[in-house]
């Protein structure tokens, strides 16, 4: 795949953060001519990336998040990382309703939601210490993968 842009956005992990990457992150694609499904799938999932580290990175300070979003003819290649307490165990953090915050009402559907919006998603544990989650959206027609964990 030949990436023909590419951009990088850091912020802090704070809840007011979710929709300033999700609107950068979906202005960014709009160079490849999405509709506007497309355009939502990608606000969406970026949204439940954004807000998985926000609630799960760091219980106990304020961490970093990391966006890149690289774009070839067709698709969108995009991974959320944080570098915080990571996950312990990707199968089941990737079960529909699972949640390590119940009492926060945390639905448990992160995962689900961005794996149903995206074509493909990966986690990835990052080399010291947190987790990426990369996802992929091909414009047009496409079958949706579930990979890794």
């Amino acid at each position: 795949m030949n990436t023909i842009n590419e951009m990088t956005l850091n912020f802090k992990a704070v809840s007011e953060n979710e929709a300033f990457a999700r609107s950068c992150v979906a202005a960014f694609c709009l160079q490849l001519n999405p509709t506007l499904d497309e355009i939502t799938d990608i606000k969406t999932a970026v949204s439940e990336a954004v807000t998985n580290c926000v609630v799960h990175a760091y219980p106990k300070e304020k961490g970093d998040v990391s966006i890149n979003v690289k774009l070839t003819q067709d698709t969108a290649i995009i991974s959320v990382s944080d570098y915080g307490v990571g996950i312990s165990n990707f199968a089941k953090a990737r079960q529909p309703f699972f949640t390590t915050k119940p009492d926060d009402e945390r639905s448990g559907m992160g995962f689900t939601v961005m794996e149903s919006f995206m074509d493909k998603v990966y986690l990835l544990k990052n080399s010291e210490k947190g987790v990426t989650v990369l996802m992929e959206k091909k414009f047009g027609e496409s079958e949706k993968e579930v990979v890794g964990g």
